[in-house]
């Protein structure tokens, strides 16, 4: 079974924390063990794992994203003027593959999952399969 979660961004770059979205997740299926797959189906953003504790993290990845992969270029030719956020996407990725023991992801002591938004604000969405 496939569980679909929905998000609202609020700007262009974001990175928001779904760790506890996918935990509960993880805790309403019961499974003991196995892994959690955390899947984005869209070109304009992704899904990655960083540190969860310090919040210029994700600041300083996406100042940097914006560094290599500038919105306005005068070589890009995508006629919806949106391939930097397709750039980014490409670089961090659709998806995550998390292990599940003891029913818990198994995350390290810094680490949380995280739907990153390049192209908002829109209304988003993510899957996650339990195997």
């Amino acid at each position: 079974m496939i569980t679909t979660e929905t998000l609202s961004t609020a700007r262009r770059d974001e990175m928001i924390d779904i760790t506890r979205q996918v935990a509960a997740i993880v805790s309403k299926d019961g499974r003991r063990s196995g892994i959690a797959v955390i899947y984005c189906p869209h070109t304009t953003a992704g899904i990655t794992i960083q540190e969860n504790a310090d919040p210029d993290v994700k600041h300083d990845v996406l100042m940097r994203l914006d560094e290599v992969y500038p919105w306005e270029h005068p070589r890009y030719r995508h006629a919806e003027g949106n391939t930097a956020a397709h750039l980014k996407a490409m670089t961090v990725g659709t998806s995550q593959t998390v292990l599940i023991e003891d029913g818990r992801l198994v995350l390290g002591t810094w680490q949380g999952i995280y739907f990153c938004e390049f192209d908002g604000p829109r209304r988003r969405s993510y899957h996650v399969k339990l195997l």
